[in-house]
């Protein structure tokens, strides 16, 4: 019997033919056809992905938005209603607790979206730095959640939407009790794949029926499940930073290259603002960049980097990019060895072999 966990909609993987691994505790599809198939409809069509396993905790009560003001990087205040924003929240020394979005509900209503593998982390983390009227819950045992990605995402999620008008809703916005095939749901157009799409938010004794409803509305279209492959092959070309590997308590946001969600002009102090404050106007010591093989060999996650005989950093993601036909790489690396086109070595079984730095991100969607 495995003690992994599962979402609700395990049962539902093997209709699809879905191959499942340990994802960090989960029991979760890694791919339902293949990985590159499935990034291939993502890129022109639209894929359905379980991300049931994220987890979701509220924050509510009169102090909250001075409480997520002192947890978070960005500046919640600038949050509307019906809005979502990308953050992260930071340890003392500037290293990455998580990185995550928070939606606005209504006044002093919020919810956090936080990686899979940090619920019990953060929901501590949070509790831990709980002050004045702010009440905590962890709704993720009761909240399941399917992402829809790809150019015809809304067209195809249309057909269940009944009189939402989706095309109303912007980039990192929301729209909360949207009914779709008679079940409310919370949509949201975000995503972590590079494409238009929409993450919806649903209760976990409904989310089956609106994964069978949404495949069968885009059948016809070229809509297939998609696996945790290809969400990896995805993100990783829009130079989305995945926690665990692009961010970690030991990596600041700053070094991430995800600066933009961390607001140091912003009035209230949060946790690590001043060793932030410090990496920006000293320079940060280390750089996320992008990697291009020159010799032949796949750069992969932990694959040291040299300059001549000094070590200089590490791959923190790596693939033969399904996009561009290519053998790419992010690598965090000293700042003084990351300017575009300087030669690096990154070591693969062994042997150093020649590559580059390269812009990022990698892969950017055409906007219509």
């Amino acid at each position: 019997m495995s003690d992994l966990k599962r979402t609700p909609l395990f049962e539902v993987y093997k209709e699809y033919g879905a191959k499942t691994i340990d994802f960090g505790g989960w029991d979760l599809p890694v791919q339902f056809s293949s990985i590159k198939e499935e990034h291939e409809a993502v890129r022109t069509k639209a894929g359905l992905f379980d991300v049931s396993h994220m987890g979701e905790i509220e924050v509510k009560g009169t102090d909250s938005l001075a409480y997520l003001q002192k947890m978070m990087t960005n500046d919640i205040s600038k949050l509307k209603d019906g809005a979502a924003q990308y953050t992260a929240m930071c340890y003392e020394n500037g290293g990455t607790v998580d990185d995550l979005l928070v939606y606005k509900l209504g006044e002093d209503h919020y919810l956090l979206v936080v990686n899979a593998s940090n619920i019990d982390k953060d929901y501590k983390w949070l509790q831990d730095h709980v002050e004045g009227d702010v009440q905590l819950e962890n709704l993720s045992e009761t909240t399941a959640q399917v992402a829809l990605q790809g150019p015809i995402a809304e067209k195809v999620l249309q057909k269940l939407a009944g009189e939402t008008n989706l095309s109303e809703i912007g980039f990192f916005k929301f729209q909360q009790e949207v009914t779709l095939s008679g079940k409310k749901a919370l949509v949201s157009r975000t995503g972590y794949t590079g494409e238009d799409g929409f993450e919806i938010y649903c209760d976990s004794k409904d989310v089956v029926s609106i994964w069978h409803d949404i495949l069968e509305a885009g059948k016809e279209d070229g809509v297939i499940p998609c696996g945790l492959g290809s969400r990896d092959t995805l993100r990783f070309e829009a130079n989305l930073a995945l926690y665990g590997q692009e961010l970690s308590p030991e990596i600041s946001p700053l070094e991430a290259g995800i600066g933009f969600a961390v607001k140091l002009n912003k009035e209230a102090d949060f946790i690590g603002k001043e060793v932030l404050l410090q990496q920006k106007e000293n320079g940060v010591p280390r750089k996320l960049v992008g990697v291009e093989m020159i010799d032949r060999g796949i750069p992969r996650h932990g694959y040291p980097v040299y300059k001549g005989e000094e070590k200089i950093g590490e791959v923190t993601t790596g693939t033969q990019s399904p996009t561009l036909k290519k053998n790419i790489g992010l690598a965090l690396l000293d700042k003084a060895h990351t300017d575009l086109n300087e030669e690096i070595e990154v070591e693969i079984r062994g042997k150093r072999l020649k590559a580059k730095i390269v812009a990022t991100p990698f892969y950017k969607r055409e906007k219509k």
